[in-house]
């Protein structure tokens, strides 16, 4: 869809946790980008069973404005089901999807359109500066390295960081849908399902309210979620590093025993000691990493729902 008389309706969705104080504010601001589209809109709270009142906010605003539908999740599922769980039930030609933080401001909303309106199966936001601390935005850093490094499909863009804060067709809705991964982050699958995209440059706001539930236990927990749901080249790793680790205890072996011709040589047990727990700790990294693989194959297995919803509103 590239012309602005075949998008009958415009979807926003947006996974709600956290954010009671800011869902008003949220709604106003959509409201007033949204409108100066001159187009049909829906806004989509997907809350997430947050347990600040959250619910209460999304109910507020539904029964104020027809055009706000709330989505009320059994129990917590996580950020990304949550947004799997306002695409499935967004009616829009054209979704777009953002965070309720309102770090993603949606004044940039118009630009994304005009995007979109080129052609382009996806536009994507590009940060070139996150409004996160210095530890956060180091550790995005490292992990887009590391990521980058070890799948095959290199970074959607090359400096600046790319944010979920993006407008998606229906088609690739009905694409992403049918993903049928249960780790999920929304854009490592936007970036597999591939379609024609664009980038609009914008500005990371400070959130509105509040603070981030994304603790550094949970930002790690979904690093290796997205890396190993993406990639099996860490189980390739471990390999390479048992082969390297056995040539140098061969070249070791053949050192020791020339020194000992030469010089005498004989081990101390300081070495052994060092060498012992080196080998040790890659063979226990090595069992957990196949570990982690042999986990999230048991969890893909058991074919349990992403999500499961229990209230709405508007719908």
């Amino acid at each position: 869809m590239n012309a602005n008389a075949e998008v009958k309706l415009i979807s926003v969705v947006s996974p709600v946790y956290g954010a009671s104080m800011i869902l008003d504010e949220l709604v106003v601001r959509l409201r007033n980008a949204l409108g100066e589209l001159n187009m049909s809109y829906e806004i989509i709270l997907v809350e997430d069973a947050s347990p600040d009142g959250s619910w209460e906010k999304v109910k507020e605003n539904c029964k104020k404005f027809a055009e706000v539908k709330g989505v009320k999740l059994s129990r917590n599922f996580g950020q990304h089901s949550a947004i799997t769980a306002g695409l499935a039930v967004a009616k829009g030609d054209w979704v777009i999807v953002m965070d309720c933080d309102l770090q993603d401001d949606p004044v940039y909303i118009p630009l994304l359109v005009n995007k979109a309106k080129e052609g382009f199966d996806i536009v994507y936001t590009l940060k070139t500066i996150r409004k996160h601390g210095f530890l956060k935005n180091m550790m995005t850093r490292f992990f887009n390295w590391v990521f980058n490094f070890l799948i095959e499909t290199k970074s959607l863009k090359a400096h600046g960081m790319v944010g979920a804060y993006s407008l998606i067709t229906r088609k690739v809705v009905n694409e992403f849908l049918r993903y049928g991964d249960y780790r999920r982050h929304y854009l490592m699958v936007l970036r597999w399902l591939g379609f024609s995209h664009a980038f609009v440059s914008i500005e990371h706001k400070e959130r509105y309210a509040g603070h981030s539930s994304y603790t550094l236990s949970k930002l790690i927990s979904h690093a290796v979620d997205g890396i190993t749901s993406q990639s099996d080249k860490v189980l390739l790793l471990t390999v390479y590093s048992g082969f390297f680790m056995a040539l140098a205890s061969m070249l070791a072996g053949v050192s020791i025993v020339i020194l000992y011709f030469i010089h005498g040589f004989q081990s101390g047990w300081a070495s052994l000691a060092v060498l012992i727990l080196f080998s040790s700790g890659i063979i226990i990294t090595t069992i957990g990493i196949v570990g982690v693989y042999v986990g999230k194959t048991f969890e893909q297995a058991k074919g349990r729902q992403l999500f499961i919803i229990d209230k709405t509103i508007n719908l």
